[in-house]
């Protein structure tokens, strides 16, 4: 196959702070460059500390900082005009601005990439704006891929007038995340995730009172933006950021990793957390919620532990240490046959040189947006 050219805006790509879909798309970066394909990547500079850029200057992909998308709008009009394909994403803060550019340029393949699917859909269904999302939908794009599977696929192009909609699932980069240990973050539950309000009760039950229960036991929080009169129990340590290259260590020093998934991507099913597939490539078993389709992933009782209560939990952190490797043992096999940005990044490259998605335009029904809603630049 010959070398593709890609431009993709996106979500940032040098900082993993707060930003879950950093270490997707690095991965997603580093295998399109090791296949032979060039990356050319716009990110808004944030203007993070230099502390907070744990890739400050990725060698997989042509990076574009851009302080506000008028500053490179002419630079990006040019980059769009004939690739092989150009991809935006709902990560990316200017989506609908590019979006402008790209359903006007001769790119061959013409991409949406909705990191946010099920969350998408939740506020189209609750009459909310989407801010990535323009008056059209994405019924301009010549192909729209969903983190998430399922029904949501139905539903975007239904509501959103797609009419090449597949999933792109997260991945894990196995050169990133593999078994490490440190001992500082030894414990027998990890939990690794940014606070979200609306998964708060549900970390409460599955892990702040699980520490509460088990008081003679270890238990590590990662993760930022934990309200300050969130009173944390006397054995959970809570490091407020792990930089993406320390996740490895920090699942891997764990007996078990706790993952948490949010309402609307639990709702929607079939739509993995990265953070499933980071703490399975460390080689630590994994305890979970359940939703549809998580058996597509990884299968209930052999190679993760699903649970639904305080209970269960503590149950759980009773299997024996030979039970616990074997668990970890097959998601860590699965994992890596089936979910690693390789794997994706073959997929991608399948579906954009895919003759049936090339063609132009549509007269699909859509409908009707919400009234976007203005956004800081």
């Amino acid at each position: 196959m010959s070398s593709l050219r890609l431009v993709v805006f996106g979500p940032p790509i040098t900082s993993s702070w707060k930003n879950g879909h950093a270490t997707v798309w690095r991965g997603l970066c580093r295998s399109l460059h090791a296949m032979g394909h060039s990356v050319v990547y716009y990110e808004r500079d944030g203007s993070l500390p230099a502390a907070k850029r744990d890739i400050p200057s990725p060698t997989f992909c042509d990076l574009v900082l851009y302080a506000d998308f008028e500053s490179v709008r002419e630079r990006a009009a040019r980059d769009v005009e004939s690739p092989d394909a150009v991809i935006v994403t709902s990560a990316c803060p200017d989506a609908v601005a590019a979006t402008a550019l790209v359903v006007e340029s001769n790119a061959r393949v013409r991409a949406f990439y909705d990191l946010d699917a099920p969350e998408t859909i939740a506020k189209l269904e609750a009459g909310e704006s989407v801010p990535y999302v323009g008056p059209q939908g994405y019924r301009d794009f010549d192909l729209v891929l969903s983190i998430s599977g399922g029904t949501t696929l139905g539903a975007i192009e239904q509501r959103l007038g797609a009419r090449s909609v597949h999933p792109l699932y997260a991945s894990v980069d196995p050169d990133v995340h593999f078994p490490a240990h440190l001992p500082m973050w030894a414990s027998d539950l990890s939990f690794l995730a940014r606070y979200a309000p609306e998964r708060s009760p549900l970390v409460d039950k599955l892990f702040f009172e699980v520490a509460r229960g088990k008081p003679d036991a270890r238990f590590v929080l990662g993760g930022a933006d934990y309200p300050s009169d969130v009173a944390l129990p006397t054995n959970v340590l809570h490091v407020e950021h792990v930089a993406a290259e320390d996740h490895s260590a920090f699942y891997g020093s764990a007996n078990f990793a706790l993952n948490v998934t949010r309402p609307p991507m639990a709702k929607a099913g079939f739509c993995p957390p990265a953070r499933l597939f980071e703490a399975a490539a460390s080689g630590t078993p994994i305890v979970s919620d359940g939703w549809e389709g998580l058996e597509t992933f990884l299968d209930p009782g052999t190679e993760i532990v699903v649970v639904q209560s305080t209970e269960d939990v503590l149950k759980a952190l009773e299997m024996s240490g030979g039970d616990r490797a074997r668990i970890a043992a097959g998601a860590r096999r699965r994992i890596l046959a089936h979910h690693t940005s390789t794997t994706r990044a073959h997929e991608l490259v399948a579906m954009l040189t895919d003759p049936a998605v090339q063609w132009r335009g549509g007269t699909g029904a859509i409908e009707p947006m919400p009234e976007a809603r203005s956004h800081p630049a």
